[in-house]
């Protein structure tokens, strides 16, 4: 079993002097928001992402995925068996965006709701 963590590695560009656009750097892309939104509870493989992820496509979800990884958002393991089997993990890190996304599905609850929808 191999797991990979970039966490301790600093993002290869410098990072906006404003922390609301640092935040949007790191999860501005509707993917990753949604990829956080689905390892919250827990562990899951690379198809049980994509499927409760919807319309991405595999190669759009493992550059993503690898963004995170760098960004120190989620943790690879990678098993050594046949087929190989792929885990991703929210770090430490990718937990504390929780607050942020409890945030936003409140917002758009209410947005929603005001909308007749």
């Amino acid at each position: 079993m191999e797991t990979t963590k970039d966490s301790q590695t600093a993002p290869a560009k410098e990072l906006p002097a404003c922390p609301v656009e640092t935040t949007l750097t790191l999860i501005s892309d509707k993917w990753k928001v949604l990829i956080l939104r689905d390892l919250m509870p827990g562990t899951k493989r690379f198809g049980e992402l994509k499927k409760s992820i919807g319309h991405v496509s595999q190669k759009v979800l493992t550059a993503q995925l690898r963004q995170m990884e760098a960004s120190g958002l989620v943790t690879r393991t990678v098993f050594p068996e046949v087929p190989p089997h792929v885990e991703y993990t929210l770090t430490e890190l990718g937990y504390s965006l929780k607050p942020i996304l409890d945030a936003m599905r409140e917002w758009g609850e209410h947005y929603k709701a005001q909308n007749g929808q």
